[in-house]
C-alpha cells in the first residue's frame, strides 16, 4: 500500500552516541513523498546511522522525527514499518531467504503473520498478490522462482516489491545500484521514478556520484556526524559534492606518478577458464600499477579468481619471474606471493564476526605462532594496531568486529591484512565498489605505495576515471577476452568505453 498523497517528513537535531564515539551531532533532515532524496558524505560521515534512527534499528537516540509534522518515536525497525518507512540494504544476499520462492520472499511479513494467528495460507492468493505487485512495478519476474536462483538485480527488485506489499511512505534504499550494471542500474531507475510517481519518497544513500544527476531531486550532504548542506540537485556540480564531503577538492586523488621498471613480474598466456574466459595473455611489470577495465560480467572477477587460484577450471600458463608456475588454489596462490582483495568483500574478503587483529592475522598465521604452536595474542594486537594506525581505520581497537565498521574501514582491513605479508603481487578486484570518496582517497594513496616499495598491482574496474587516475597500463576485456593494451597516459575515458563495450 503506497502513499495516497505526498508527505513531509522530518528530522530535527538528531544526535546519538555509541562508546567513544559521536556518532551524530544534531543532525536535520528532511524529505518529501514524491521526491528522491539522497543523503551523501565520506567514510563516518554518519549517512548510515542516521537512517538506521530513521528505520527503528538504533532507539537511543535524541531529538524528534515528524512525519507531516505529527511527532513519532521510532523503537523498533517494526515501528518504523507500521509508520511507513522501508529500507532495502545493500546486502540483498543476507535478506533474500534462498530456500522460498519470490512470492514467498515479497509477502514474508504478511505469511509470517498469518502464521503467527495460526491462519491458513491461502497459497493461491499469495502467488497471484506477488504477481499483482511486481506487474504495478512493471517487472517481469516470475513468483515461483526460488530466492537462490535470482539475479542480484532481481534480489533487490523483489525486495523493493516487499517494501512496497505492506504501508510504504518513504523507501531507503542503500547503495542500490553497487552490484548492478549499467542495464539493470537503468531498471531500477524505472521503479523509482515510478514510485516516485506515486508519491513515495525515495532516500537514497550511493557513492556513485555520478548517478545522482540522473536520479535525485535533492541532496542532504553529511560531514564526521554533522549536517553541511541541503540543495537542490540542479544547483550543485560533482566537484562541488565532493568538496562539500571532503572540505576540500579532490583533484590530488588523481596524481600521476613516473614508472620506468621494466622487469617483468606476471606473465598469463591464453589463460582460459570454462568459457567465461577466452585465450586471455597479458603482463605486468615491478611497481607497475596495471589496469583491467571492463564493465560488468565481462570477465574481470574470473581474470582476477583464475590467478589467484579460486578456480580450478583454468586452463594455460602462468609466470612469475620468467618461472612457469601452478597455481590449482589459494594455497598456491599465497605461497607464490599473490595478494587478492576481492570485489564481494563482505562475503570473501573478510570475516565479519571476527575481530580486526583475528582478520588481519588470517592471512598468515605462521607468523603469530609461538614455539610449541601457541599464539602470541600480544603480537596480533600489536599488528593490528600499527595498521590501524598506518591506514586510518575508524575503530575503537583492534578488538571491534569487523561487521561494526563502515564498508570503507572493511576495505581497508581487507587490504591491511596483506601488508604483514610477503605478498609481491596484489590484485585489486573493484576495489571502492561502495566506498566513499574520503576512502577512495586512503585506497588510491594505498595502492601508489605499493607500487612505490616495487609490488606490482592489478586494478581491475569498470570506474573508467578512476582507471585513468591510477594505472600506468590498461587492458580492455570485453566477453572474457583482452580486446585492447592502452598506454594510461594515452587514453582517454571516451575511448576505454568503447572497447570495454566491445569496440574494435
Amino acid at each position: 500500500m503506497l502513499a495516497k498523497e505526498k508527505v513531509l517528513l522530518q528530522m530535527k537535531d538528531i544526535s546519538i552516541e555509541f562508546p567513544g564515539v559521536k556518532a551524530l551531532k544534531s543532525v536535520n533532515f528532511t524529505a518529501e513523498g514524491g521526491k528522491v532524496h539522497a543523503v551523501v558524505g565520506a567514510n563516518g560521515a554518519g549517512k548510515s546511522t542516521l537512517m538506521k534512527v530513521l528505520s527503528g534499528a538504533y532507539n537511543h537516540y535524541t531529538g524528534q522525527i515528524f512525519i507531516d509534522e505529527k511527532p513519532m518515536h521510532v523503537t523498533s525497525p517494526k515501528a518504523a514499518k507500521e509508520k511507513g518507512i522501508q529500507v532495502v540494504y545493500q546486502e540483498v544476499d543476507t535478506v533474500i531467504v534462498p530456500y522460498l520462492s519470490a512470492a514467498e520472499n515479497i509477502l514474508l511479513d504478511e505469511i509470517a503473520n498469518g502464521m503467527d494467528k495460526k491462519l491458513f495460507i491461502n497459497w493461491k492468493s499469495v502467488y497471484k498478490k506477488a504477481e499483482e505487485i511486481l506487474k504495478g512495478l512493471n517487472l517481469n519476474i516470475s513468483v515461483r522462482k526460488l530466492g537462490e536462483e535470482l539475479t542480484l538485480a532481481e534480489k533487490q527488485m523483489v525486495l523493493i516489491a516487499r517494501a512496497i506489499s505492506s504501508q510504504c511512505k518513504f523507501l531507503i534504499l542503500d547503495e542500490p545500484t553497487a552490484p548492478l550494471s549499467n542495464r539493470e542500474t537503468g531498471e531500477l531507475f524505472k521503479v523509482i521514478r515510478d514510485l516516485k510517481s506515486k508519491n513515495v519518497g525515495i532516500i537514497f544513500i550511493s557513492h556513485r556520484l555520478p548517478e545522482l544527476f540522473k536520479i535525485c531531486d535533492e541532496v542532504t550532504v553529511l560531514r564526521d556526524g554533522e549536517f553541511v548542506t541541503n540543495k537542490e540537485i540542479k544547483a550543485l556540480t560533482q566537484n562541488k559534492i565532493v568538496e562539500y564531503m571532503l572540505g576540500k577538492g579532490f583533484e590530488q586523488s588523481f596524481e600521476k606518478r613516473a614508472f620506468v621498471s621494466k622487469e617483468n613480474i606476471l606473465k598469463l598466456e591464453s589463460l582460459r577458464d570454462n568459457g567465461k574466459l577466452k585465450g586471455i595473455s597479458l603482463y605486468a611489470n615491478k611497481g607497475e600499477i596495471l589496469g583491467i577495465a571492463g564493465l560488468v560480467g565481462a570477465g574481470k572477477t574470473e581474470l582476477c579468481n583464475a590467478v589467484f587460484g579460486v578456480s580450478n577450471r583454468v586452463n594455460g600458463d602462468i609466470f612469475i619471474k620468467g618461472k612457469r608456475i601452478k597455481i590449482k588454489s589459494p594455497r598456491d596462490a599465497v605461497k607464490n606471493k599473490i595478494a587478492l582483495i576481492p570485489e564481494e568483500r563482505r562475503k570473501e574478503g573478510i570475516l565479519t564476526e571476527e575481530s580486526i587483529a583475528v582478520n588481519i592475522s588470517s592471512t598468515d598465521i605462521s607468523k603469530f605462532s609461538k614455539t610449541l604452536g601457541f599464539f602470541n595474542l600480544k603480537k596480533e594486537s600489536e599488528v593490528a594496531l600499527d595498521l590501524i594506525k598506518k591506514l586510518q581505520i575508524k575503530a575503537t581497537s583492534g578488538n571491534q568486529k569487523a561487521a561494526l565498521l563502515s564498508g570503507g574501514n572493511q576495505q581497508k582491513v581487507v587490504v591491511g591484512k596483506w601488508l604483514h605479508t610477503d605478498a609481491e603481487i596484489f590484485i585489486f578486484d573493484e576495489p571502492t565498489k561502495g566506498v566513499d570518496v574520503g576512502a577512495k582517497e586512503d585506497i588510491f594513496k594505498l595502492i601508489r605505495d605499493l607500487a612505490e616499495q616495487g609490488r606490482t598491482v592489478i586494478y581491475a574496474s569498470c570506474e573508467m576515471s578512476e582507471l585513468l587516475g591510477i594505472t600506468d597500463r590498461i587492458y580492455a576485456i570485453y566477453d572474457g577476452k583482452i580486446v585492447k593494451e592502452l598506454r594510461t597516459s594515452e587514453t582517454n575515458e571516451e575511448e576505454l568505453l568503447f572497447y570495454s563495450t566491445g569496440g574494435h
